[in-house]
């Protein structure tokens, strides 16, 4: 078995605020294999983001370890980082604040090349053609700065600039959200093609669900900081286990009109709870409509069922039967009202 890309081993990151610790990242385990796509999903503020920048240390680390390609970058100097950082990089929400608005495409695509001493002159001008016409840019666009272009085509810039190096490992921060709908589907084409093609590990964060089930292989779901539930990607949507993950799920509608109808969405009751001062127990309870006591008290562990998804939650059995908080009708309401999450 190859090594992972990526590995992320009970990775924390606490951050000190006036009014205490915020634990946006508190033990999170994950991998992400050789020409894998690992969706990371959960709502805002669940530490999906955090994580991310972890993982290829623009944040450091409280806790935990970061494998990249099996060595461990978690402590490394930014001298002794520098030569591996050719091997990850990250494409980052919003186009907008990413690429510095004094510099040309060209010169934005080319300095990783050059930083990493990989092409300079024609050889790096010859490359950047290439690099933008492979994302769907013209060669004009190498004259033009940031602002010249489209939100969609400013994103382009970012992955073209992301995939200069070839990295083995591309972690894409909600590369979508920041977009108009029109060209958020011509964007995640655009990944879809290229991871295919060049075989790069992707982490894909997003809150977008129908995004997630088109370009990830797996999907691992995060809540208040910890990650809740991994499996293939068909799999969580066919048969979710974690009761949160049934919730995600309940609230994004399906093109079919008669399932649509016919379905029924779990409501959470509440707001995501602070990360300055988790739940005890499982951080679910206070919104789960199928929590108990022990619930309550007693921390869940990540648990590798016999069909190989992890999930963490008590009313999981060992064999993988699966609660269905959908069948609590205080939690429940028609599909022709409007869910909140």
């Amino acid at each position: 078995m190859s090594t992972p890309v990526l590995e992320l081993t009970a990775l924390e990151r606490h951050f000190a605020s006036p009014g205490g610790t915020v634990r946006a990242a508190d033990g999170v385990t994950l991998t992400v294999g050789r020409g894998e796509v690992l969706g990371l999903v959960g709502e805002s503020g669940s530490g999906k983001s955090t994580v991310g920048r972890c993982a290829v240390r623009l944040d450091e680390p409280t806790g935990g370890t970061v494998r990249i390609n099996g060595t461990d970058v978690t402590t490394l100097s930014r001298r002794a980082l520098r030569p591996l950082r050719k091997d990850f990089h990250l494409v980052f929400q919003d186009p907008s604040s990413s690429l510095d608005p004094r510099m040309t495409v060209g010169a934005i695509v080319a300095e990783p090349l050059r930083l990493h001493r990989i092409a300079t002159g024609e050889a790096a001008r010859a490359r950047v053609a290439a690099l933008l016409a492979q994302v769907g840019l013209r060669p004009e666009h190498a004259d033009r700065h940031p602002h010249e272009l489209s939100g969609g085509q400013r994103q382009r810039v970012s992955i073209a600039r992301a995939l200069s190096v070839e990295p083995d490992l591309l972690v894409a921060d909600e590369p979508t959200s920041a977009l108009d709908v029109s060209v958020q589907a011509s964007v995640l084409n655009l990944l879809a093609d290229l991871q295919r093609e060049r075989g790069f590990g992707c982490l894909f964060i997003t809150h977008d669900l129908a995004a997630v089930e088109f370009l990830a292989d797996r999907i691992a779901v995060m809540y208040l900081g910890q990650i809740v539930e991994q499996a293939p990607t068909r799999e969580l949507f066919a048969d979710p286990r974690h009761p949160y993950t049934q919730a995600l799920l309940s609230a994004a509608p399906v093109p079919d009109p008669v399932t649509q109808r016919s379905r029924r969405r779990i409501v959470l009751s509440g707001e995501l709870p602070s990360p300055l001062a988790p739940p005890p127990g499982c951080r679910f309870h206070t919104r789960c409509p199928l929590a108990t006591d022990r619930c309550r008290t007693e921390i869940p562990a990540l648990r590798t069922l016999p069909d190989g998804r992890e999930v963490s939650c008590h009313l999981v059995t060992d064999d993988g039967t699966a609660p269905d908080a959908a069948a609590s009708p205080s939690r429940t309401i028609p599909s022709t009202r409007t869910a909140t999450r």
